[in-house]
């Protein structure tokens, strides 16, 4: 009998990873909304976010195990690379999103979600160049396509401000998102990878713990004359965007190419920027509308080079 994980289709792990920048998409915004309503901070919002994350994953766990905890013929990674995975995974997602929330508190929703998303892509991609010694090959183009979209969603969004200390922690936050996607992609490879809840619940440990000295010290419970609101808001956070997005995306991004990987995920500036205009008020000008087209087509690009790529391998 076989002793190694049935590896997700291909297509399948492109659905995971398109649901799972859907679902990110209004993080910014539910987040946003948080800190216009209490004096929660950044730290403070990401620390709760991975403690309430992790609470919803282990009620879920405890509710409907996983089908692969029930398996007696998966791989096991040795010791060392599941600690590393684990360690590297939760204090880059720690990076990624209390960065992107303090860049979302310092130049906007739009304009932070844009940068963080528009650099992701390039860092993941030369990361995988340089790890993983992936090739874009002829993706190359989608990227520069969606690069292309993002700087007209930038230079178009003259009712928003670009602030520099925003535009470094975006580009911080990619970095950390970076991380995260080059890891699990790495782990993917290698074989022999956990079931997608298990890390992402000790990502989200791992990353609270991390979180928590700079949280207190900020100040971890809210003050504000809106309580039911913010708590209604941290569930929603809780429980969409990151107990059921993460899982979702650690499964896509096994098995899909890293640079890929970060591209498709720019589904989620797209979503951030139409929120941001319906929900936040801020103003964008219709080059919003060239970009998201610029941005749309490069993903559906790269996904028909992925599914092209995966019949050729399979063929």
């Amino acid at each position: 009998m076989s002793n190694t994980v049935v590896p997700l289709p291909i297509g399948r792990g492109l659905l995971y990873l398109a649901v799972a920048g859907a679902t990110w998409s209004t993080t910014g915004a539910a987040v946003d909304l948080v800190c216009r309503s209490s004096d929660l901070g950044p730290v403070a919002v990401s620390f709760w976010r991975f403690v309430s994350g992790l609470f919803v994953l282990l009620v879920g766990r405890a509710v409907w195990p996983s089908r692969s905890a029930n398996r007696a013929h998966v791989a096991v990674q040795p010791r060392r690379r599941r600690l590393f995975l684990r360690v590297g995974t939760g204090l880059g997602l720690a990076v990624f999103q209390t960065a992107y929330f303090g860049a979302v508190a310092t130049t906007g929703l739009a304009v932070g979600t844009i940068v963080t998303l528009g650099a992701g892509p390039v860092l993941t991609a030369v990361g995988a160049r340089l790890m993983l010694g992936e090739r874009l090959g002829q993706g190359i183009v989608a990227v520069a396509v969606a690069l292309g979209g993002l700087t007209v969603l930038v230079l178009g969004n003259r009712g928003g401000t670009v602030r520099p200390p925003g535009v470094v922690l975006a580009l911080l936050s990619a970095s950390g998102y970076a991380l995260a996607t080059l890891l699990a992609r790495w782990i993917g490879r290698a074989g022999g990878g956990e079931d997608p809840s298990v890390t992402t619940a000790w990502a989200f440990g791992i990353g609270a713990a991390a979180l928590l000295p700079l949280a207190a010290a900020g100040g971890l419970m809210p003050h504000t004359t809106d309580l039911g609101r913010v708590l209604v808001l941290l569930a929603y956070v809780a429980v969409v965007p990151t107990a059921l997005a993460y899982p979702l995306y650690f499964a896509g991004a096994a098995v899909v190419r890293a640079g890929t990987t970060s591209a498709i995920m720019l589904i989620e500036p797209v979503g951030a920027a139409v929120l941001a205009v319906t929900l936040l008020g801020e103003q964008l000008s219709a080059a919003t509308l060239i970009g998201t087209l610029l941005l749309l087509s490069a993903v559906v690009c790269l996904v028909m080079a992925e599914v092209r790529l995966a019949g050729d391998a399979g063929s």
